[in-house]
């Protein structure tokens, strides 16, 4: 794991909530100019909204689904110093009179430039002090070209979308999976063997695709989100369920913020927690990536501790045979950001 010198992680990541207007208005408190914005109606079943720096504010894609990417013109507007102004959100997604909304919210470094590292040129908004990048290039139809993504460290998770063809889900590479396989973030399924989409062990500079339409679609414009580790800030990996009450204690080294967790031996909903929507453990306030549900409220599911994150339900979907998970939080008060060892 590379080191940091994050010392206030919401400079980089931050969870927001807010409850809409249906009309203009401006979130704040984000801490940073977010170069991606996810957000989610908490109380209705509505769809999980992408909008970032590179595509432009009023591009958006969905999580929980395939669709093309789609212009909102009243939905997110701007991207602000310390959040992000909302219009009057005709299309009922971002800004519902009266209903509660999450925002999870990424600073990257604004909306990008030429990258040439690979044998596709990509626009690249990178940050490498937090490990992440957005990347957005053109598929040629041709196997084994390579794509630069910025980070300066070699990425544990991509997430992409082709944002043009509204047939292909979004491909999700996780090290911990492997190189020849992928995962969905808009369905419950396990991983997925095509294409070899990826083929090798992304390098520091680049990540290697196939002729795949969904990730070298030829014309296509496809999008990606890139995730390097960073000690004390984020961790993406693996643990072992136990389906018990007292699952699995997993080291972060961090204090998580926000949790992801997908079962990859059975199929399982991406199950997302974070500690702005609960505030307290057990934090049971659950919403999934895959889903347009709203969000549901247990009283069991996970403790987010000092140092990681521990499993409380029997849930089968977060606590039953293999799991991958990514974590953000913050960093150890006065670790400067150096692993410790878990205990």
């Amino acid at each position: 794991m590379a080191y940091t010198t994050i010392n206030k992680s919401t400079d980089y990541f931050n969870t927001k909530l807010y409850t809409g207007t249906g009309a203009n208005q401006s979130i704040t408190g984000v801490g940073h100019q977010p170069d991606l914005v996810w957000i989610k109606d908490r109380d209705v079943g509505n769809n999980h909204v992408w909008t970032d720096a590179v595509r432009g504010v009023e591009k958006v894609i969905l999580s929980n689904a395939t669709n093309a990417e789609t212009t909102y013109t009243d939905g997110l507007v701007a991207f602000t110093s310390d959040g992000f102004n909302l219009g009057d959100d005709d299309d009922g997604q971002m800004n519902v009179n009266g209903n509660n909304l999450v925002s999870w919210n990424w600073k990257a470094n604004g909306a990008g430039s030429s990258n040439t590292d690979g044998s596709i040129t990509s626009t690249v908004s990178a940050n490498q002090t937090a490990g992440f990048s957005i990347v957005k290039w053109t598929g040629n139809a041709t196997t084994n070209q390579t794509v630069g993504h910025g980070l300066g460290a070699v990425p544990k998770v991509i997430i992409t979308k082709n944002t043009n063809n509204a047939s292909q889900p979004w491909k999700c590479y996780f090290s911990e999976v492997g190189n020849d396989k992928y995962l969905t973030l808009n369905t419950s399924d396990t991983p997925a063997t095509s294409g070899f989409l990826y083929n090798t062990t992304p390098t520091n500079s680049v990540f290697t695709i196939s002729n795949d339409t969904g990730m070298n679609g030829s014309g296509n414009n496809i999008i990606a989100y890139c995730f390097a580790e960073k000690a004390g800030y984020s961790k993406f990996g693996t643990y072992e369920g136990n389906g018990e009450t007292s699952g699995q204690f997993v080291y972060t080294g961090f204090k998580p913020s926000f949790v992801m967790i997908k079962n990859i031996d059975n199929s399982g909903n991406w199950w997302m927690m974070d500690n702005k929507r609960n505030g307290y453990n057990v934090t049971g306030e659950r919403l999934m990536a895959n889903s347009t549900s709203n969000e549901d409220s247990f009283s069991d599911v996970v403790d987010l501790l000092s140092n990681g994150f521990k499993l409380r339900g029997t849930y089968g979907d977060i606590n039953d045979y293999s799991l991958i998970y990514m974590a953000f939080g913050q960093s150890l008060v006065g670790s400067n950001n150096v692993p410790c060892t878990a205990f």
